[in-house]
């Protein structure tokens, strides 16, 4: 599925002594002006470095064509939140009749956006009378006070009474640089064009306008065949950084047709989130605005036995999309080029599995070897340590792929560096680590930390 590029840029040849002082003697400009102009043509330089964003190199190679849900409608517009050019604020209507269930970020300083779906969330997940997401790029609304609650209110009260729609069904996102107040009058600005664009059809450019340090779009979607006929879903997700999942991930939206009670989708996706956007981790940060929500619009086929045959089916395809998401946000991970899985056996425990997936996941350490193509599995002995799981020395395996490195407390006996080297080359790794003390498992999926990860966000706000 992802496109394969090249990572490595030649360097530029530099010019000779003799080439400058020709170049000073043909532009014939005194040292101010060569100043002025300097520092003119450094700052169109560095806005086109910042313009010309590269599409990252494990990339899929188009947005997918996904299967129109009905009763789901979408338009994206310009809002000028942050962003200039390019449509930065999103709106989603769903039909009356709709169930919803979320996940949402723990994060001490969750955001205005995140606290108010919560509070609607258990007022209720069903209503006869439809619903709306509204989701805005550029500008977080988190840490914003009073005023983060009331530009909350301004929004989705506007688009309550543009949609008829009351502004207890209207769930909002923000997502952006944090500590600045949301400029709420550019987004009601917008939402007359928004309302006039909404159309079954509109899903990829939805995708595209909550987009922060994204570089592609992100959809997946699947059709279940039931007994009552085809169901659809379709997904759209937004995430680069600042990923470490606590109960969600980055911004997720997820629709299907089917009817479904509010009381079991939301144990499905709890469920399945789990092993989707909860097993995922870029950098070690968790947002302020995490947000995972599944809204069933019932216009399809009715599953009403959670037990049975078509629900077992419909949650295996729910749960493809979702990790298809969950892995598009990590190929999409700031500065990667590599996608990595770690998959953990032999654990006390499924939480002790954990532990060590996500150490060894979050460890600098780790990362930055795999960024080098190092096999330095050295760094994985130590994740495994700091974890806080319980792991036995002279029982610890671990694998690159098919290449046993290390078993029974030391390096493998048929172990070669050269093929262990050769492995790191690949843009897809698998690390297995087995603990040999119970029967626990646990699978993440992270990518490495390279240089470019420093230069995305060092001046992330300038």
């Amino acid at each position: 599925m992802a496109g394969k590029k090249s990572k490595k840029k030649d360097k530029p040849e530099k010019p000779s002594k003799k080439a400058k002082k020709a170049a000073v003697v043909a532009g014939s400009a005194t040292p101010g002006d060569k100043k002025k102009k300097a520092g003119k043509s450094g700052a169109k330089a560095g806005a086109a470095k910042k313009a010309a964003k590269p599409v990252s190199p494990l990339a899929p190679a188009a947005f997918p064509d996904l299967p129109t849900v009905a009763g789901v409608e979408f338009a994206s517009a310009e809002a000028g939140v942050r962003y200039r050019g390019r449509e930065d604020v999103m709106l989603i209507r769903l039909a009356p009749g709709t169930t919803l269930a979320g996940v949402f970020t723990r994060s001490a300083t969750r955001a205005a956006p995140v606290l108010d779906c919560q509070a609607k969330m258990r007022r209720g997940r069903a209503g006869e009378s439809g619903a709306a997401i509204i989701v805005n790029a550029g500008n977080a609304n988190a840490f914003s006070g009073a005023a983060g609650v009331e530009a909350v209110a301004a929004v989705t009260g506007a688009v309550g009474e543009a949609l008829g729609i009351p502004a207890g069904r209207v769930f909002s996102a923000s997502t952006g640089v944090i500590g600045e107040p949301l400029p709420h009058d550019r987004i009601t600005a917008a939402i007359d064009t928004l309302k006039e664009k909404l159309s079954p059809d509109g899903i990829a450019g939805a995708a595209r306008a909550f987009m922060t340090t994204d570089t592609f779009p992100k959809g997946a979607g699947a059709v279940v065949q039931t007994a009552g006929g085809p169901v659809s879903i379709a997904g759209i997700a937004k995430g680069s950084g600042m990923i470490a999942p606590d109960m969600a991930t980055m911004l997720v939206y997820i629709f299907t047709d089917a009817a479904l009670p509010a009381a079991g989708l939301q144990k499905m996706l709890s469920r399945l989130n789990a092993r989707s956007f909860n097993a995922i981790t870029v950098d070690g940060d968790t947002s302020t605005s995490d947000t995972v929500m599944l809204a069933a619009t019932g216009q399809g086929p009715a599953i009403t036995d959670l037990r049975g045959k078509d629900a077992r089916a419909f949650e295996r395809a729910l749960e493809g999309v979702m990790r298809d998401l969950a892995h598009q946000v990590v190929r999409d991970g700031e500065g990667a080029t590599k996608f990595v899985e770690i998959t953990v056996t032999g654990a006390a425990s499924a939480e002790d599995a954990r532990r060590v997936a996500m150490a060894i996941a979050n460890s600098p350490l780790v990362k930055t070897a795999i960024a080098g193509e190092d096999a330095n599995w050295g760094r994985i002995v130590m994740a495994v340590g700091k974890s806080g799981a319980q792991a036995d020395r002279d029982r610890l395996a671990i694998r690159f792929g098919d290449i046993a490195v290390a078993a029974d407390g030391q390096r493998a006996e048929d172990y070669s560096e050269a093929d262990a080297a050769a492995y790191m080359k690949r843009q897809e790794l698998q690390i297995g680590v087995d603990l040999g003390i119970g029967r626990g498992r646990f699978t993440a999926w992270t990518c490495d930390l390279t240089h470019g990860y420093i230069d995305i966000n060092a001046d992330y706000r300038s």
